[in-house]
């Protein structure tokens, strides 16, 4: 007769998972230490595609034969934002004790929706740090999501229900024409969120932007002018700091003073830019961001925190309580016990099951300091700025915007026929070669090739080898 409880996962022996368990640890680091002798990217084999695609599995494997699998079939072919040349998208190299970290949390398990335990309170505290990074004022509120993606859908939402009241929650909105306003250059989930909150997106406004990709303050006013004489009620006014094309930052004092002067909802989404805050060099770029009635980042970007780990932080945390505040039975608060504690998570956000995303945080800027996060950020704007000086020195290529921060697009000239075409060709040459990852992107109405530095392990060399590949790449190519 079996046993009720016999079933648990746990091992029979300790000692052997244990062994394996440090053996992981050690492959791992040394994983880590031996980056640069790796390609950046390398694409996974269909057979190996193929391996991976099996029946779900009925009876158990060894431990060690599933980790034999994970070695072979998806390691070496991972994203490769730890390596030093990965320089096409804005990913953080995440870092070892980050890594550490989650090791740590997943031997925990804890769900962070909410009681009263040891790791909320590790949240809590990396809340207070964000908004003392932010300018913000002490009690301000916020929350550790995915991403800046779920971070601004709570902008939009938090900024809703201040516009219409609670009641909004119950009552929907109506007939009410909400209009909101943001930069032509903000990040693709802005009007994501407005769909996603019952908007939709033709109720966000996106502003033209000047030359060195802020938004226009004219044409700002202007499209107030409109959607208020056509009846519309604009209620959101969202700000840019460093965006996805060009790095560029609005000028968010101005829109502060929009905001205030308007009466609207002041938010910036700040996924990587925001964390400039930490650097006394890069800080003044976002002067008025501490007026913001809240902010999105992330702390896997510029933070190097590893994936993933999104932040919001709302000025007032009355709002966003209104806005996310439980009322279930189940999750009723008590006095005393594990179901005591004030204001719960899952009264700031829509998650109820959150994960212990918070102590890689924590550990990453206990360990390593919020000033050394900061003079990562400087680092890397000093290696784009050596990069546009390379490029201009260059009569084969050709900068196509402004470098803001740590972001620099340019193109591959020395050469007849499409340029779009060609240098589009460059960049999957340097993917499928693992010398480099750039990116490809439009600026000025042409295909450009776009770096963008944010790995604190990215040195002066690295800056060196990715401009001779794409010289020798697009010199073979256009012969």
């Amino acid at each position: 007769m079996t046993t009720i409880g016999a079933e648990s996962l746990d091992p029979a022996d300790w000692s052997g998972l244990r062994a394996l368990g440090h053996r992981m640890i050690d492959d791992m680091f040394d994983h880590l230490q031996t980056l640069r002798d790796g390609p950046v990217w390398q694409p996974m084999p269909d057979p190996l595609r193929r391996e991976l695609r099996q029946p779900l599995p009925r009876l158990p494997q060894t431990p060690e034969s599933v980790y034999e699998s994970f070695q072979r079939l998806v390691q070496p072919y991972a994203t490769g934002n730890l390596h030093p040349r990965f320089m096409g998208w804005v990913h953080g190299g995440g870092n070892p004790i980050g890594m550490l970290a989650e090791l740590l949390a997943g031997g925990l398990n804890a769900n962070l929706g909410g009681r009263d335990h040891a790791p909320i309170e590790v949240e809590r505290q990396v809340i207070a740090w964000a908004a003392e990074m932010l300018g913000f004022p002490t009690g301000a509120s916020g929350v550790l999501v995915t991403g800046t993606s779920i971070a601004n859908l709570i902008g939009v939402l938090v900024a809703r229900s201040a516009m219409l009241g609670p009641g909004v929650r119950s009552d929907g909105v109506g007939g009410m024409r909400l209009v909101a306003y943001t930069s032509a250059a903000a990040h693709g989930c802005m009007p994501r969120a407005m769909e996603m909150s019952g908007l939709g997106r033709d109720a966000l406004r996106m502003i033209p932007c000047d030359a060195d990709g802020r938004m226009r303050l004219d044409l700002l006013g202007q499209a107030l002018e409109a959607d208020r004489a056509a009846g519309a009620r604009p209620f959101l006014l969202i700000g840019t700091a460093g965006t996805v094309d060009i790095g560029a930052i609005d000028d968010l004092a101005a829109l502060a003073n929009v905001a205030a002067r308007e009466g609207l909802w002041f938010h910036v989404d700040g996924a990587f830019g925001a964390v400039a805050a930490l650097s006394p060099k890069l800080g003044p770029k976002l002067a008025g961001i501490d007026r913001a009635d809240s902010v999105a980042f992330d702390f896997h970007k510029w933070a190097q925190v590893p994936y993933d780990a999104g932040c919001i932080v709302v000025r007032d945390s009355a709002r966003q309580l209104e806005t996310f505040g439980a009322e279930a039975a189940y999750l009723k608060r008590e006095t005393r016990g594990l179901a005591a504690g004030g204001v719960w998570p899952c009264d700031l956000g829509p998650d109820l099951s959150r994960g212990f995303r918070a102590l890689k945080v924590w550990m990453t800027l206990s360990v390593y300091g919020a000033d050394r996060i900061g003079a990562i950020a400087e680092q890397t704007c000093a290696l784009a700025a050596m990069l546009a000086a390379r490029v201009d020195r260059e009569p084969a290529l050709q900068r196509l915007a402004p470098v803001a921060l740590n972001i620099v697009c340019f193109r591959y000239i020395a050469a007849t026929g499409d340029l779009d075409r060609l240098n589009a060709d460059i960049v999957a040459d340097l993917h499928e070669s693992g010398i480099a990852a750039p990116s490809t992107t439009m600026a000025g109405g042409v295909l450009a090739i776009r770096v963008a530095i944010v790995n604190h392990r990215t040195e002066e060399t690295d800056i060196a080898i990715l401009v001779d590949a794409i010289l020798a790449t697009g010199h073979r190519r256009a012969r």
